[in-house]
């Protein structure tokens, strides 16, 4: 089952809903600013993503806690970003435990395989 995490906002996430509706792949869609992600989804993603620094928006609007995190340790960023995931980038599309974040049309294409 592919899932994407995004906000309805970003044109990115919308884009990643209309590659998958094209091709009449199910997906599930989660809306971060209403539910975000669980602990196990964050670690997975944070892991297959290749590191936390590749999920991180910093273009994000919160620019307090974007400068704050440059501060602080490894595992310390890690759990503000979870506190704050207003703060990824969006849309992170997962399906099993592989995972991108962005759009990645060409990456999609091996989950749907």
């Amino acid at each position: 089952m592919i899932q994407i995490f995004g906000t309805k906002k970003c044109s990115d996430t919308r884009k990643a809903e209309r590659y998958f509706k094209e091709r009449g792949i199910k997906y599930q869609f989660i809306d971060m600013k209403e539910k975000g992600m669980s602990r196990g989804e964050f670690n997975s993603v944070i892991q297959s993503a290749g590191g936390i620094d590749e999920i991180i928006n910093e273009n994000a609007k919160d620019k307090q806690t974007l400068t704050l995190m440059r501060y602080l340790s490894e595992s310390d960023r890690t759990e503000k970003l979870f506190e704050n995931q207003q703060l990824i980038r969006t849309p992170i599309v997962r399906s099993g435990k592989k995972s991108c974040v962005g759009y990645c049309s060409d990456v999609w294409k091996n989950y749907i395989e």
